[in-house]
């Protein structure tokens, strides 16, 4: 949609559901799920990671794009499942699962409606996860096993800010080589859980494909090493991390994908998985997201600079005060009418509603603007409404989509 078609929409669902306001693009999920499917083909399995946005609506029209959904709670879990999704297109991993979360995935595969698989993120999880499959008798009297892939720490040095470098050495997430092959090694045959494979993620927004190779690189060897001992040890996921940005600015997707072919040729061919999974979350919904604000107050602080403060912030999109990301802002009405292309803009500094002087959205090139003026974030598909937050008692934004046809539909209410 050409960018004046696109202001035009915006400024429909602000006249008609108020500010602030998340709206979507059903056309860009389209596009970039397209994108994605064709730099990673079936029988790739191809998973968007619930943590980029949570809105069921978002997770269900993904999941219409052939996208299962992968989670890391119950709570993202029952969004995956109000989406529409059943438990085989579902993947549970995460380094915050607590008994509760264990306890849940034990059950549903008891039930007979196992998840697709669960990532353990440490030993000491897995013996968790055997004590509780144990006492529920998977493995036993016809019951099948809980399957699950176990996290690789890869230690590499992601092309990334560092508060996004989950594969760093350093990091919280996942398991050593040693601590991997010690805790599959645990598992006896027949137990109440089945190891089936190696979980691995480098990070998010990467900015080069260096350190996303060597992981997988990491991920394929040690899948091969404990895979020529173990029967069906066949699955690798190589998680997400594709970035979002300017075209030719970012690697994209199929740049990522390109790494795969030859490091899988330097395997035999009885030791490459026959499983192999990819699960991005921002790159399929970043670009078909925007928040819409309304201005509150224009401030002149004399040779100093040009303040605009709006209706919508940190506890909107998170993002800017949490690790000082940029997203693009443009005026939808400038004194009251469509902003003119040949209007004269100032540098102004946009800052949020919230009482933090941190809720800052950084320096925009802006038209003269009043009260009740209208702006676009761009780029807010992503961890903008599953990041939202209560503080200072403000309501939740309602979710609004954008359907193909050119209508809105209201997916999630205000408050």
């Amino acid at each position: 949609m050409a960018a004046a078609d696109i202001d035009r929409v915006l400024v429909r669902a602000a006249r008609r559901f108020g500010t602030p306001l998340h709206l979507t693009d059903v056309a860009g999920l389209a596009s970039a799920a397209e994108e994605l499917r064709e730099a990673f083909p079936d029988p790739w399995l191809r998973a968007f990671s619930v943590k980029a946005n949570d809105v069921p609506a978002v997770i269900g029209r993904l999941a219409d794009l052939g996208l299962d959904a992968n989670v890391v709670s119950r709570g993202e879990w029952a969004a995956a499942r109000a989406a529409g999704l059943t438990n085989d297109r579902i993947t549970l991993e995460g380094i915050g699962k607590d008994a509760g979360d264990l306890r849940a995935a034990v059950r549903a595969a008891a039930d007979g409606a196992p998840l697709r698989w669960l990532a353990v993120e440490s030993p000491e999880e897995l013996d968790a996860l055997v004590a509780i499959g144990g006492r529920a008798g998977l493995g036993r009297g016809g019951r099948p096993a809980l399957e699950v892939l176990v996290r690789l720490n890869p230690d590499v040095a992601p092309e990334t800010h560092s508060g996004l470098a989950v594969g760093a050495g350093s990091s919280k997430f996942g398991m050593t080589e040693t601590e991997l092959t010690g805790a599959v090694a645990s598992l006896g045959e027949g137990g109440p859980v089945r190891a089936r494979g190696i979980h691995l993620h480098v990070g998010s927004q990467l900015g080069a494909v260096d350190a996303w190779r060597d992981a997988v690189r990491r991920g394929l060897a040690l899948l091969a090493l404990i895979g020529a001992g173990r029967e069906g040890f066949d699955t690798l996921d190589v998680g997400g991390g594709f970035p979002v940005g300017a075209p030719g600015t970012v690697p994209a997707p199929a740049r990522f994908a390109r790494e795969i072919a030859p490091l899988l040729r330097a395997l035999p061919a009885d030791r490459r998985p026959r499983r192999l999974a990819v699960e991005p979350g921002r790159f399929l919904v970043a670009r078909a997201g925007w928040l819409v604000a309304s201005v509150l107050h224009v401030r002149d602080r004399g040779a100093a600079e040009r303040v605009v403060v709006l209706d919508a912030g940190m506890t909107e999109l998170i993002r800017p005060a949490l690790y000082g990301a940029h997203h693009r802002i443009t005026a939808l009405t400038s004194l009251g009418v469509a902003v003119d292309a040949t209007s004269v803009r100032f540098t102004a500094r946009v800052d949020g509603p919230v009482c933090e002087s941190t809720d800052t959205l950084d320096r925009h090139e802006l038209p003269a603007l009043r009260r009740g003026d209208l702006v676009a974030i761009a780029d807010a598909g992503a961890y903008a409404a599953s990041m939202a937050m209560t503080y200072n008692g403000r309501r939740r934004p309602p979710q609004v989509m954008l359907e193909p046809d050119g209508s809105l539909t209201l997916a999630r209410r205000r408050g």
